[in-house]
């Protein structure tokens, strides 16, 4: 029996367990080995993560999909696991040592250290799968996987060990994302730009041969610059080619300010003669686009900063070549100066040269890291990279031929532009958590790459007898004795990027290269469910990955899901206060209905506004549905074994079935298309409105009526109608559709398992022959993948009917509301110039159009009398005499000032929307907002004028 109220939190935990002990989302179970496989990996979260929104809505949208194609008879594997997060997770067990005033990473040595890290991992590395359990996730979780586990560190050794054997990884020096606080590069991802009032610093560069004169412009160059400080690493000047001013410069030579350092005045086309001076420097070690300048110019690359982000002068040879005599003592004055304390000197300096020659404000954006919060470094150092570009190709190709295509296909133009101007991708991390780069270096330093220690040092050993470093004897001992080659050949100490890893997700989590079958029967996947901001991280890795190793791309479809905002449009964030924790919202609402609350807002076109009241408003829809169950349970409403929807008599109970097979259609061809707010706003109409506010209500008069086989029909039809409700709904808000299904279906079976009612599953060409063979009863067919097929039926004549009450009813309810009639007043009904058709229907429905419309009664008439209120309802005249009901001239002067108020309201909106600097400056979120403004003001106007419309018809 259903209780009496709904509480989700007696529910979730129940029905979690009743999913778990059954496997109900193992994949691979017996009666579904020949099932076609439907296959989706998790993103995965960072082992040290817990859920946030974002997770809520990536997970609930997965979850939709495979609980949809697990109904649908699909053998489903939703493959989870979560990623080591190197620099996260170094971070938090750092910290814990710290708090806990324990010896650090250093001084405990790496071998420590790691053992500390999988002792955190195994005592607190779980938490963010336990709360997707909470969400609903049904997931694989016997199967799931870590990016550091035995496995996939295989897979990990593997491949970078076969790409350095093609040329695809090798090492160079070129400038990275380098974090001084802690010291390792890091991705973009991982670096925040920030928004900085700054300064633009305006410098005086003199040109070589004239005497240098701070009044005399002719005698020096003026640059501009946010960053003094990496003045001391500047190798050239440049100047555009086209640039009228200055142009004449360029071949010639300035003199590097405080250095003495002579540089070339370079034309390239980076230097903008609009912005700024018209010149810029060039600081190749200090600058990405500096960088690429320099190497098109083949100009020094001259690094002035440490680690730390402090200036190293004193030693530094590339500093210090060419340099006048002299130049030492200031690289001694400024030596392991901070970087920030150095700005000041240096500009201090140069003022006092006449090299400054003005300080202008400027708002500008600083790169940050994300985990340290420091200003992140264009650092010069030696790394390892993959050749993306080369290995971009194929993946490129294989969206652009469609083979694995982007929803919404909007994207697709973001994946190019990323792809096809893809720089080297630097792999590796000055950090100990992570895998250790496979590649160990000889006393001359010459690098082995291999996928063991011993390898490695086979390979070295062969190399230095046959350079005769070494003789043959020493080979020999070394190899039989490891402690007589102890520091012969060192292993690179850095780790892999995890996106490296992560990368290689959709085929290591299967299995290889340890055991290809279930790569066989689940590579490639079917659809990745992700975010846009790593569409180039993560997604276009995977890509070159799959293709490249298993020479097919991981996925057929890659659907981009928007963000989560606040109710006002905002980006949450911790800053802002404006962060809503899904957990605390499952605590109070359930998880059901932040699920139903993520899909209905999941729209391809605009992010998703989610508050509380949100959620709020979609645990009240549970709390229908829950109302609805136990009515149909009070009523006796059971299905019958054998009962069959299409062979209803009456006309109510046809057009539910109609109804029913109408809402079916539309919600799959939504998931299928990925239009999780049309499928899950289908589903909330046909529930709500349909099924809850229509249909039983306008059963009720049968339920209350004498027995006999119209109150059997109804009774059952309402069972059978409720139960393809709960179908429908079980991918969207499965805990509460499970529990009622338990109680109300009565029938053996979990809802996870039941078949959909749409279609029969989708067949492989063996299934087909054997299901052409067979009956439809034959017991070697599984029946749970067979299951019902969607019921072949349509009734237009029931529709037609019980579809014109319902207009009815709802056009005589609006009017009343825009009246302002009380729902006590009972008001007449005239159908003017009724067709023979329509005239049946107000007689066969009087009792209850009367009831449900407050009417008086119901007369027929050639046309509507005066004083009457003419609605139109499917072509014909329904007229509501109001004359002595409503004062209409009041009616009509409230109305005019509605109208006016909407004029307003719009005519506000517009005057922002066509200001050019409003549109510009103001956040995105903003401007969406006033555009919804506006629409909801168009929309107000318009029922308005209707409304006019009827009141003047009616005078």
């Amino acid at each position: 029996m259903i209780e009496k109220n709904y509480q989700p939190a007696d529910i979730e935990d129940r029905m979690s367990r009743l999913w778990e002990e059954a496997g109900a989302f193992k994949a691979g179970r017996p009666e579904r080995r020949d099932a076609r496989p439907f296959t989706i990996v998790i993103p995965p979260p960072n082992v040290t993560g817990s859920l946030h929104m974002g997770h809520a809505l990536n997970n609930t949208l997965q979850d939709i999909l495979c609980r949809f194609e697990r109904m649908r008879g699909r053998d489903v594997l939703w493959q989870p696991g979560t990623d080591h997060a190197g620099i996260a997770t170094q971070m938090v067990v750092e910290r814990q040592l710290m708090e806990r005033q324990e010896p650090g990473r250093r001084d405990m040595g790496r071998a420590k250290f790691l053992e500390r890290v999988w002792q955190w991992k195994a005592e607190s590395g779980g938490v963010i799968v336990n709360q997707l359990k909470r969400l609903g996730a049904s997931c694989d979780w016997s199967r799931e996987r870590f990016t550091m586990d035995e496995g996939l560190s295989r897979a990990v050794v593997k491949v970078f060990v076969e790409l350095h054997r093609e040329g695809l990884i090798y090492k160079d020096k070129r400038l990275v994302n380098w974090d001084p606080k802690l010291l390792t590069a890091i991705s973009d991802l991982e670096v925040q730009q920030t928004e900085v009032k700054g300064s633009l610093w305006y410098l005086r560069y003199p040109i070589e041969g004239q005497t240098f004169n701070p009044d005399d412009p002719k005698t020096f160059i003026v640059v501009a610059t946010t960053r003094p400080e990496t003045m001391l690493g500047d190798s050239a000047v440049a100047v555009h080619p086209d640039n009228e001013r200055l142009g004449h410069l360029i071949g010639r030579h300035v003199i590097l300010p405080l250095v003495g350092r002579r540089i070339p005045i370079i034309g390239d086309d980076y230097a903008d003669p609009e912005k700024g001076s018209g010149a810029v420097k060039i600081t190749p070690a200090h600058d990405f686009n500096d960088f690429e300048v320099g190497r098109r110019h083949n100009l020094p690359q001259i690094s002035v900063l440490d680690q730390e982000g402090c200036l190293a002068l004193v030693g530094n040879e590339d500093y210090l070549r060419g340099l006048p005599e002299g130049s030492a003592q200031l690289a001694e004055e400024l030596n392991h100066v901070e970087r920030f304390a150095a700005r000041k000197l240096i500009v201090s300096r140069l003022e006092d040269f006449g090299f400054l020659e003005r300080i202008e404000p400027n708002t500008h954006m600083v790169p940050h890291g994300d985990r340290s919060g420091v200003v992140i470094e264009p650092y010069l150092t030696d790394q390892w990279y993959v050749d993306a570009k080369t290995m971009a190709r194929p993946a490129i190709a294989a969206v652009r031929d469609g083979t694995t295509t982007f929803v919404p296909s909007n994207w697709e133009k973001t994946y190019f532009e990323w792809m096809e101007n893809i720089q080297p991708w630097c792999i590796s991390r000055q950090l100990w958590w992570g895998h250790q780069i496979p590649a160990w270096y000889g006393p001359d330093g010459k690098v082995f790459v291999a996928e063991t220690e011993e390898e490695a040092v086979g390979n070295a050993l062969g190399y230095y007898v046959e350079q005769e470093v070494i003789t043959a004897e020493q080979g020999r001992e070394m190899a039989l004795d490891p402690a007589k080659r102890e520091g012969f050949i060192v292993r690179d100490e850095d780790v892999l990027d995890t996106w490296f890893s992560s990368a290689l997700w959709p085929f290591s989590t299967l299995g290889w290269p340890d055991d290809e079958k279930d790569v066989q029967r689940y590579y490639p996947t079917d659809v990745l469910v992700t975010g846009w901001d790593i569409i180039f991280f993560w997604v276009a890795r995977m890509m070159m990955m799959g293709l490249h190793f298993m020479k097919q791309a991981p996925f057929s479809t890659v659907y981009i899901h928007r963000l989560v905002r606040d109710e006002k449009g905002a980006k949450m964030s911790k800053s802002k206060g404006n962060v809503i924790d899904p957990l605390g919202v499952i605590d109070d609402f359930g998880a059901d209905a932040l699920r139903f609350a993520l899909a209905r807002g999941a729209a391809h076109s605009h992010d998703i506004k989610l508050s509380p009241q949100l959620v709020e408003t979609n645990r009240n829809f549970a709390t229908k549905l829950w109302n609805s169950c136990r009515f149909a349970e009070m009523n006796e409403s059971v299905q019958p074994a054998d009962f069959d929807p299409t062979k209803a008599k009456e006309t109510l109970n046809r057009w539910i079935a109609h109804e029913t097979v109408q809402a079916t259609r539309e919600v799959t061809e939504a998931i299928e298309a990925y239009r999780f707010n049309d499928a899950a706003g289908a589903t909330y109409r046909f529930v709500w409105n349909v099924y809850c506010d229509w249909y039983i209500e306008l059963a009720k008069p049968v339920l209350l009526g004498a027995e006999g086989p119209a109150q059997t029909e109804t009774r059952a039809m309402i069972a059978w109608a409720r139960d393809e409700i709960l179908k429908l709904l079980h991918p969207f808000m499965p805990f509460i559709t499970e529990e009622l299904w338990a109680v109300t279906a009565k029938r053996e079976g979990l809802l996870a398992l039941t078949a959909w009612s749409r279609k029969a599953p989708e067949w492989t060409p063996e299934q087909l022959a054997v299901l052409s063979a067979a009956s439809p009863n034959d017991p070697l067919i599984p029946a749970a993948l067979v299951g019902p097929a969607e019921p072949d039926f349509s009734d237009p004549a029931a529709e037609s009917e019980i579809g014109w009450v319902v207009d009815l009813l709802t056009a005589i309810r609006s009017v009343r509301a825009e009246m302002n009639i009380a729902p006590a007043t009972l008001t007449p009904l005239v159908l003017a110039a009724a067709s023979a058709e329509n005239k049946g229907r107000a007689q066969r429905w009087s009792d209850v159009i009367k009831r449900m419309a407050r009417i008086s009664d119901i007369s027929f008439a050639d046309a509507a009398p005066q004083g009457a209120v003419q609605l139109v309802v499917r072509g014909e005249v329904a007229a509501l005499p109001l004359k002595g009901v409503v004062d209409f001239s009041a009616e009509k002067a409230r109305l005019d000032k509605e109208i006016v108020k909407a004029d307003a309201d719009i005519k506000r909106v517009d005057a922002k929307l066509s200001n050019e600097k409003f549109v510009a400056n103001a956040r995105e979120e903003i401007v969406e907002e006033e555009k919804e403004k506006r629409e909801a003001a168009v929309a107000r106007k318009e029922k308005i004028l209707e409304a006019l419309e009827r009141l003047n018809n009616a005078v």
